[in-house]
């Protein structure tokens, strides 16, 4: 390989793309409240199983707190890349949702004055969860096909406003812990049985775009944001994104595939560090699009 390509466990690659493109993960943690035990989302070399957390958000109205790649962690993890004598391209979460770029991004400046032979890129993906997972597995892909490092990163600056992420949530009770929406919203809501429907925005941020009934009604809505925008080419894949909601998931697959004949479509599991905002139930579409 000509360099290699770090990201952070916001992504949320399977263990099979990372080791498909031998993609290197910097893990992001979370805690209970009020427990002292440490989770790493991406631990002993395999992103770990969030669905027995996301049952215990149901079952037990368990709480979990979340917390962004640590400077120092992030340079210990990096610098044997680059002793081996690698250049590396990182590929990190949304600047807008999470200090994590900044932290790592400051490891690297660091790390360039020690290693001023090495080519050390970094890129602000302005995309979450599988969103930014889709763009780095795309970037390996361009990689893989012998695009220099400086290639790679212009085409990521170049389409990552491309990427279009469409949430929806089964509770309101999460957004309203994170001031995304006020304690009457959310109140009314549930009682209404209205879901948000939400996208990743052109700075990155998570915004609310509308309110419909029902958790089918948001997911249609969200497939009806795909087809007014998607980039209509069957080669392009689909990510899809759940937390403890695998069937809802595969009946959106299904429809991707009959609508636009896409022949790659990855569904996983969401990483609790961005799930732990949104609550299980949380269901998420990626894909290329015309704009955001």
């Amino acid at each position: 390989m000509s360099f290699e390509i770090i990201t952070d466990s916001s992504a949320n690659l399977s263990l099979e793309l990372i080791d498909r493109y031998k993609i290197h993960v910097l893990s992001l943690t979370f805690h209970e409240k009020d427990h002292s035990t440490e989770y790493k989302s991406f631990d002993n070399g395999r992103p770990i199983d969030t669905l027995q957390f996301y049952r215990r958000m149901r079952d037990e109205n368990a709480v979990f707190l979340t917390s962004c790649v640590n400077t120092s962690e992030a340079a210990l993890s990096i610098e044997p890349i680059l002793q081996a004598g690698n250049d590396i391209l990182y590929l990190g979460f949304s600047s807008g949702l999470s200090a994590t770029y900044q932290n790592v991004k400051t490891a690297l400046d660091e790390l360039r004055t020690r290693y001023p032979d090495r080519v050390i890129l970094d890129c602000d993906t302005l995309a979450a969860a599988m969103g930014q997972g889709l763009l780095v597995t795309m970037a390996a892909r361009k990689r893989d096909a012998g695009a220099d490092i400086r290639e790679v990163q212009a085409w990521v600056e170049r389409e990552k406003l491309h990427l279009a992420h469409w949430f929806t949530v089964e509770s309101l009770k999460y957004l309203k812990r994170g001031g995304r929406v006020s304690a009457t919203s959310a109140a009314i809501g549930t009682l209404l049985d209205i879901k948000p429907v939400l996208h990743v925005d052109n700075e990155g941020k998570l915004i609310p775009m509308s309110k419909v009934r029902g958790v089918r009604g948001a997911v249609s809505e969200m497939f009806k944001h795909m087809q007014a925008t998607a980039m209509r080419d069957p080669e392009l894949p689909v990510f899809i994104t759940h937390a403890d909601c695998l069937e809802r998931a595969q009946e959106l697959a299904e429809r991707v595939r009959s609508e636009f004949g896409t022949k790659e479509i990855f569904i996983d599991a969401l990483d609790l560090v961005i799930g732990a905002h949104s609550g299980p139930g949380t269901l998420a579409l990626f894909f290329f699009a015309e704009h955001r």
